[in-house]
């Protein structure tokens, strides 16, 4: 009975922490969320920076954002858009994304992961990343 009750306790507890975790779970598994938090004066807006890894053989996934999303290139990497010749995406490169504009859909070739900062300052409570299909 000892054994139960602990058990019962135990998932209450991790039940309790999940209910109390941020509401902003992750949706790419290439994204660890650094911060945050409501954009001051702009009700409905948020600024969340990130940092993103996409690992040799990867695909990037066309998607677009509600917002504008800003990044700079930790790690560059050989990327390649179907159809395309691969192109360096360099190390220190600034990208710029404006809201609703679809990109992404390369993959990433070669033996070095490409490796993002992202800034983005988009709709509160939608989703950061969407789907153009």
């Amino acid at each position: 009975m000892n054994a139960i009750r602990s058990a019962l306790l135990l998932t209450c507890s991790i039940v309790g922490m999940l209910a109390h975790a941020p509401a902003f779970a992750q949706d790419s598994s290439a994204r660890t969320e650094l911060k945050r938090v409501e954009l001051s004066g702009a009700p409905g807006m948020e600024v969340i920076s990130s940092i993103v890894e996409f690992k040799p053989g990867e695909d990037v996934p066309p998607h677009f954002h509600h917002g504008v999303e800003a990044a700079y290139v930790l790690q560059g990497a050989m990327l390649q858009t179907p159809g395309k010749a691969p192109s360096l995406i360099a190390t220190g490169t600034a990208v710029m994304n404006l809201r609703d504009v679809v990109h992404g859909g390369a993959k990433v070739v070669g033996d070095t992961s490409f490796k993002l900062f992202t800034v983005h300052v988009v709709d509160k409570n939608k989703p950061l990343y969407d789907s153009p299909h």
